[in-house]
């Protein structure tokens, strides 16, 4: 028979080692990070988003040209922006010979006249300008509705500008959105990864979003 004093004992001595145990794992275990900063050298960057193949019906689809100006599309500024441009001249020339509608943007502070050359509108095609989104107090909306689009082609600059927040808002009027990812442009390929990535897996719009490249695109 164990007396009260012995179990008593008895039940100090495991309650310490116990203690003991405890700290130990804890003092021996790395400290969990409490925020995405605490852990940022060591993210690891999920897959690539699949590139899919597009077929446009030109009689309910526009394109969106976004922002391609002087000020940020240039070798110092943007050098993908740069890069990018032939392929997105040999989309416009495409789009124009299949009477597709074609309807361009420029920041708030730009001009018309400080859209690059390459590929400046023509004077009968619609103009916007915002920030970011291109739907904020402008007419884009009303202009592609009146003309029966149903899906929208997003490119230009910069990727998580104007084309990450029109091309999520075009899906959140009801369009079908695709997105040339050697169309969209940044400073930095950070910046048009995290873009490719969102647009691909975010919340509401994924289903409307396509991502593709111009290679694969066809009528």
């Amino acid at each position: 028979m164990i007396d009260e004093r012995d179990r008593r004992g008895w039940l100090r001595f495991t309650g310490s080692i116990f203690a003991c145990l405890l700290t130990a794992i804890f003092l021996g275990s790395p400290v969990f990070a409490q925020t995405i900063v605490d852990e940022w050298a060591t993210v690891k960057a999920p897959p690539p988003p699949e590139l899919k193949p597009v077929t446009i019906d030109p009689k309910v689809t526009a394109l969106l040209m976004l922002d391609i100006l002087k000020q940020n599309c240039n070798p110092e500024r943007r050098p993908r922006c740069v890069a990018s441009v032939p392929k997105i001249q040999g989309l416009l020339t495409q789009a124009r010979a299949k009477g597709m509608p074609v309807i361009y943007s420029r920041s708030s502070q730009a001009t018309v006249a400080d859209i690059l050359p390459e590929v400046a509108p023509r004077s009968d095609e619609p103009l916007v300008a915002s920030n970011a989104d291109k739907f904020v107090r402008t007419d884009l909306e009303k202009i592609l509705k009146e003309k029966g689009i149903k899906t929208v082609i997003v490119v230009g600059t910069a990727a998580h500008g104007a084309v990450l927040y029109t091309a999520t808002g075009s899906a959140y009027r009801g369009f079908k959105v695709i997105v040339p990812v050697d169309g969209m442009s940044s400073e930095n390929t950070y910046f048009e990864q995290y873009v490719a990535y969102q647009l691909a897996n975010g919340p509401g719009f994924q289903e409307a979003v396509t991502l593709t490249k111009f290679d694969l695109i066809r009528y």
